[in-house]
């Protein structure tokens, strides 16, 4: 696995998380809505934290700066 998202790109990754879980704790986000929110933030936060995201590949993009 080659990194391929930089840090501004992990950044707001993390933010959007942050936003998906704090709508889902004020109950504005609630049902199934909730629930796909949480996968999303979950796999937001996971290639966050591998640095890594598999749907930059096949459009070659890479968010490093170099």
């Amino acid at each position: 696995m080659k990194k391929n998202i930089g840090t501004i790109d992990r950044r707001l990754r993390a933010l959007l998380t942050l936003v998906v879980f704090v709508l889902i704790y004020f109950k504005v986000l609630q049902g199934i809505t909730a629930w796909v929110g949480s996968v999303f933030a979950f796999v937001l936060i996971i290639t966050s934290l591998l640095q890594f995201c598999p749907l930059y590949i096949p459009f070659r993009i890479t968010t490093i700066k170099k």
